[in-house]
């Protein structure tokens, strides 16, 4: 049996990938804002037998107190972890600070991955084949803005999401070197546009553009059909990359070792501050 913590599992990709597992006959924790959702995933495990292997936390993972406190959840509920699904975001169109001041999208994508992914190495490090599964944009060319790593002067409105995305590239290339010895496979995976939620707070056009991507996308099974082969058989590196389930060279500057210890420095500062 597998042990899977899975951020952003109450809806989408992440529910359909607790689904799954539920019915493999996995243990599964999500994670979540909404109480209500947690609620309906969790009577959903009962109806499936699965109730004593289902757990739901409710957290805003915007605020790093709360990615605190989620580490201590799961370090009381998991004494190891198989797995970690990283899929928790939300846009907004409109740049917003969260109550300790930070940039949300910042924040949620990528400085809650960074704590999660580091801060429950530990658990996964008890496990033979350990998985972190960070569902995030690989495969994206935009610029690393440096000198404005949380858009205070140019906030980029959707395209905050594609900065974000090239912080979690790096985030992926320094945890290898960060944790040298680890048996985890860091996998970056970008699923392309999909018939989800778009949760978020969008604009008028932002808005339109959502609605007509939800009518475009793939659906969410299609979605899990290319996710599920790098959970099932990982591959042997400590990192890898996947666009919609096709695997993309990571030895390329947009992973590069160099600056993923710049960005990893930067973060540990910000984290003590």
């Amino acid at each position: 049996m597998r042990t899977m913590v899975i951020t952003g599992g109450t809806d989408g990709i992440g529910r359909a990938l607790a689904d799954v597992h539920l019915h493999r006959g996995h243990a599964v924790l999500v994670v979540g804002q909404s109480a209500e959702k947690g609620q309906r995933f969790l009577d959903a495990a009962r109806e499936l037998g699965a109730g004593d292997r289902a757990h739901f936390v409710q957290a805003d993972l915007s605020l790093v107190r709360e990615n605190i406190r989620l580490l201590e959840e799961i370090g009381r509920v998991f004494p190891a972890l198989d797995v970690l699904v990283l899929g928790a975001r939300y846009h907004r169109s409109v740049r917003t600070e969260t109550l300790e001041g930070l940039e949300s999208n910042f924040a949620l994508f990528y400085l809650s991955r960074f704590l999660l992914s580091h801060g429950l190495a530990p658990l996964q490090e008890r496990i033979e084949a350990p998985i972190v599964l960070n569902v995030a944009g690989p495969g994206g060319t935009g610029r690393i803005q440096w000198d404005d790593l949380q858009l205070r002067r140019h906030y980029l409105g959707t395209g905050a999401l594609g900065h974000g995305g090239r912080l979690n590239d790096l985030l992926g290339a320094g945890f290898a070197t960060v944790h040298p010895d680890s048996r985890i496979r860091y996998i970056l995976f970008n699923p392309g546009v999909v018939s989800t939620s778009f949760a978020g707070e969008y604009d008028r056009v932002a808005a339109a553009q959502v609605a007509g991507l939800k009518v475009s996308g793939k659906s969410v099974a299609q979605s899990i059909g290319q996710i599920l082969p790098c959970l099932d058989r990982p591959p042997a590196e400590p990192l890898s990359a996947f666009v919609e389930g096709r695997r993309i060279d990571v030895d390329t500057p947009y992973f590069d070792r160099d600056e993923a210890a710049r960005l990893h420095e930067i973060t540990e500062g910000l984290l003590r501050a």
